[in-house]
């Protein structure tokens, strides 16, 4: 399967928040996707197959030199395609470009797919917010992977 990777615009909502729904027990609704539209600090990607059909996504917010990764999600039947990957992939691209010192994110400690994913990538376990996910109740592991010599604090 070929897979495109564009910027989000308003033609890839339903398509996300289907995937939303499909992924996260508190899935973002389409109104919040949209709002991430016009969000001069945030940037999504969505992953297209040939038919123009969102396979995934994934989000980053900038603040300063630091990434702030919102979401990444992949329709189920398309993982394991290197999909994330790929998306991820252009935020590290985007990151060396601009000079970021890292790039953040939150994990449940359940999700060992998406662990094993980001430390494939360089990131590591910095920190846990306890109860931070719901349905079910989950500590969030905080991951992050450093750029340019940033070290950990």
């Amino acid at each position: 399967m070929s897979i495109r990777i564009v910027p989000m615009d308003a033609s890839h909502l339903d398509g996300i928040a289907a995937i939303e729904k499909l992924c996260f027990s508190a899935p973002w609704s389409r109104n919040m996707l949209e709002e991430e539209l016009y969000n001069d600090c945030a940037a999504y990607l969505v992953a297209e197959d040939e038919q123009e059909t969102v396979v995934g996504y994934a989000g980053i917010q900038v603040v300063l030199d630091e990434g702030y990764i919102t979401n990444v999600a992949v329709l189920p039947q398309q993982r394991r395609e290197h999909i994330a990957s790929t998306l991820l992939k252009v935020f590290f691209d985007f990151a060396l470009a601009h000079d970021l010192s890292f790039i953040t994110l939150e994990v449940r400690p359940s999700n060992t797919a998406a662990i094993a994913l980001y430390e494939k990538f360089g990131f590591v376990e910095v920190g846990r917010r306890k109860n931070y996910y719901e349905r079910p109740k989950e500590d969030a592991l905080i991951m992050t992977k450093y750029f340019k010599g940033a070290e950990e604090c």
